[in-house]
């Protein structure tokens, strides 16, 4: 049994309450939020106990594993503190938004032996993760392309803009890590152009609602990702990969497969699920499954810290090419040179 403390009651956070402590292998110990009276509701819900402040989960010698799902501010602070108390740690994305505090916060994890995982569900997605993994397999000879979709359903609030730290580093750092999951080796060129098309709250305070991205690997091989702030019909999530023998696709996921035929047209069925949480479901679940295996078998971390600090090397990288009007050369060794 593996006993779990959670940081963070927010939207994402109850999430993820709800899945550890409904799961037979672990147990929900303790739960804190900054906000006292969310933690303490979360905790009559899943029986935790909460946490009036989070050294009280770090000194707690029984707590096998922290699943961080704070402010992204708190994200490599909880890190850190998780490592120094021997405690494994599973935490959203991303890291943090500034590349200096991710290599400071690198610096201090350097050597540690406790499992890191950083939360890019996508990659635990039932129809993502079988088309990399065909791909793997060699299912479609030699990959040339991947195309990444992914539109939200409707633009975000002024507040949850002012906080997020950029469209590219909030939203597509997703996208970016799936690319980097999906292509099997590394982005070196990073193109980008962005807008602003219909969301008057962005436009207000310089944000942005829509991007296309192009990026290629030092062999060749090319991706597009594609995003929006608003899909009419649903949260929009696909992902394709071509290459010398073939197309493999993974489509949108909506609530019910029926197809309706009538005077207005034929094969139209359900808008896609609404957002992250329904269509994602089986991706978060699928991603603490794999967490608490690795913990267990001792293994090392499929999606690591490494991965999140590449993922916001890319967006950093984006929004240089956004601002220069020209492909930029990706720098993971030194990020820092590039600020």
């Amino acid at each position: 049994m593996i006993r779990f403390a959670l940081l963070g009651a927010g939207r994402i956070g109850q999430m993820h309450a709800a899945n550890i402590a409904g799961h037979e292998r672990c147990n929900l110990s303790w739960i804190y939020d900054v906000h006292t009276p969310s933690s303490e509701a979360l905790c009559t819900k899943t029986g935790a106990k909460v946490a009036r402040d989070p050294g009280e989960i770090f000194d707690d010698a029984q707590v096998d594993a922290v699943f961080v799902a704070s402010s992204t501010p708190t994200h490599a602070d909880f890190i850190v503190r998780s490592v120094e108390s021997g405690k494994a740690v599973l935490c959203e994305k991303p890291i943090d938004l500034d590349i200096a505090k991710v290599e400071e916060c690198s610096k201090k994890i350097s050597g540690a032996k406790t499992l890191i995982q950083i939360g890019f569900n996508r990659r635990f997605d039932p129809g993502h993760g079988q088309v990399v993994e065909a791909v793997r397999n060699g299912e479609i000879g030699d990959l040339e392309q991947v195309i990444i979709s992914s539109r939200d359903p409707e633009p975000p609030p002024k507040a949850y803009y002012l906080a997020a730290g950029g469209m590219l580093r909030d939203m597509t750092i997703h996208d970016f890590d799936l690319a980097r999951f999906a292509l099997g080796e590394e982005v070196t060129q990073v193109s980008a152009f962005t807008s602003n098309l219909f969301d008057k709250v962005a436009q207000e305070i310089g944000e942005i609602d829509s991007a296309m991205i192009l990026m290629k690997t030092a062999s060749g091989k090319l991706c597009h990702i594609n995003n929006s702030r608003h899909a009419t019909y649903g949260y929009d999530q696909r992902l394709e990969a071509h290459g010398s023998l073939g197309m493999l696709r993974s489509e949108n996921r909506q609530p019910t497969n029926v197809e309706r035929f009538n005077a207005n047209g034929s094969h139209w069925r359900d808008a896609c699920e609404f957002f992250f949480i329904e269509r994602y479901r089986q991706a978060y679940l699928q991603q603490l499954e794999v967490f608490m295996d690795t913990l267990e078998q001792g293994k090392a971390s499929s999606v690591s810290f490494e991965d999140g600090r590449r993922a916001l090397i890319l967006a950093n990288a984006a929004y240089r090419s956004v601002e220069t009007g020209q492909a930029v050369t990706v720098n993971y060794e030194n990020p820092l040179e590039e600020l």
